[in-house]
């Protein structure tokens, strides 16, 4: 399990796949892609689900491309360039 990103703690990152029920088409590419297992298969509703979103490598949006119904979203790329940047401002310390 990767602890830390850029310095920042994973679980500090809103950084993971969404899936949308109602346009997966339970095609499982996702599932059987994703080497990092977080997906698993509902078998019983024929969808995929994230189960474990912190395995998520952090600016990794692969399964999204592999999509064809187009159910999987994930956060907009800018908000890791903005966690990174905030973390990189020094406050000022008075002379």
């Amino acid at each position: 399990m990767i602890t830390k990103w850029e310095g920042i703690p994973r679980n500090e990152i809103p950084w993971n796949p969404t899936v949308d029920d109602s346009k997966c088409t339970g095609c499982r590419k996702c599932f059987e892609f994703c080497s990092h297992k977080v997906y698993e298969f509902d078998e019983k509703a024929n969808k995929s689900i994230v189960t474990r979103p912190l395995e998520c490598v952090v600016g990794c949006s692969s399964c999204k491309g592999l999509c064809e119904a187009e159910a999987i979203s994930f956060p907009p790329l800018s908000i890791l360039a903005d966690m990174v940047k905030a973390r990189s401002i020094k406050p000022s310390t008075p002379a």
